[in-house]
């Protein structure tokens, strides 16, 4: 029975593992928090795994704060880039399969057309290069059984989001702004945990494959927050504005729409349009539809 170890445990995406990983009675599973396993703690990183066996590791945790990362390099790039070096080295030396998240932020955002997973990556800000970073050490160390799969506007019906916050703030308020100049996929959490266990038993590789994931579908923040209005029967104001009217610490790509061919080729997946499963993830959370 294989064991299977889910870092960043608490997260969006552990917590949608953790949640269907019961209808996976074929796995064996093990969920690390931080408070288990921290990322940021290097020097205990090795002695975990020296006492602990297992056949894959989900690499769910990361150091995902946009904006405070500008401010906090060097723990951004302990979490995002050395710890997954670190990761990818005992996956290798252990024979482990190794499946890490990483995201739409290592582009530039300066694309005409979805990337495809060969494009050069120019990342903005400190997160999308300490996440770059930990892509291109995989692919250094080149761990067997192993992918990277990029995904982008992560939402659940755990942890914090865009989705929870517009539900918030759309019952506290009249009207919002919400900028329409960038465009993207919302991704649900739960779609893209269930793609990962399905796709699990079909990761035979000799070096490291990136793959992109993300909701079917194109959407600025604004027609996001919009559906979620929409959907939910909240009647705020939703008005566009730019980037520029808000700005950030941290730059965020203008477009950054990832093409899914290579992933849905590959192991004979489908994937649900992002309107869909927004719905699904407010009745999750309770919404009246």
């Amino acid at each position: 029975m294989p064991n299977i170890l889910v870092t960043g445990a608490n997260g969006q995406l552990g917590s949608e593992l953790h949640a269907l990983s019961n209808s996976y009675p074929q796995h064996t599973f093990t969920f690390a928090d931080r408070n288990t396993l921290d990322l940021g703690n290097l020097c205990k990183l090795e002695d975990y795994f020296d006492n602990n066996t297992f056949d894959t590791i989900i690499n769910c945790a990361a150091y995902t704060a946009v904006d405070r990362a500008e401010s906090d390099e060097e723990l951004a790039n302990t979490i995002n880039h050395r710890a997954v070096s670190l990761l990818a080295k005992i996956a290798k030396k252990k024979n482990i399969s190794f499946i890490h998240v990483s995201t739409d932020y290592v582009f530039n955002g300066q694309n005409y057309r979805p990337y495809i997973e060969t494009d050069p990556s120019s990342p903005q800000g400190v997160y999308g290069r300490t996440k770059c970073d930990g892509e291109n050490a995989i692919l250094s160390v080149a761990p067997k059984n192993t992918i990277i799969i990029r995904t982008s506007w992560v939402y659940s019906s755990f942890g914090a989001n865009f989705v929870k916050t517009m539900l918030r703030l759309g019952r506290e308020r009249d009207s919002l702004g919400v900028i329409f100049d960038q465009v993207g996929t919302p991704t649900y959490a739960r779609d893209l945990a269930q793609m990962i266990l399905e796709i699990l038993p079909k990761i035979k590789n000799e070096s490291p494959e990136i793959y992109h994931y993300s909701n079917e579908g194109a959407a600025s923040w604004y027609d996001f927050a919009k559906a979620i209005f929409e959907l939910s029967g909240i009647t705020c104001q939703v008005s566009p504005i730019t980037t520029d009217q808000y700005p950030t610490p941290a730059t965020r790509p203008h477009y950054s729409l990832l093409n899914k061919a290579k992933i849905k080729n590959e192991f004979g997946i489908t994937i649900p349009y992002w309107r869909d499963s927004l719905r699904e993830c407010l009745k999750e959370l309770g919404e009246k539809l």
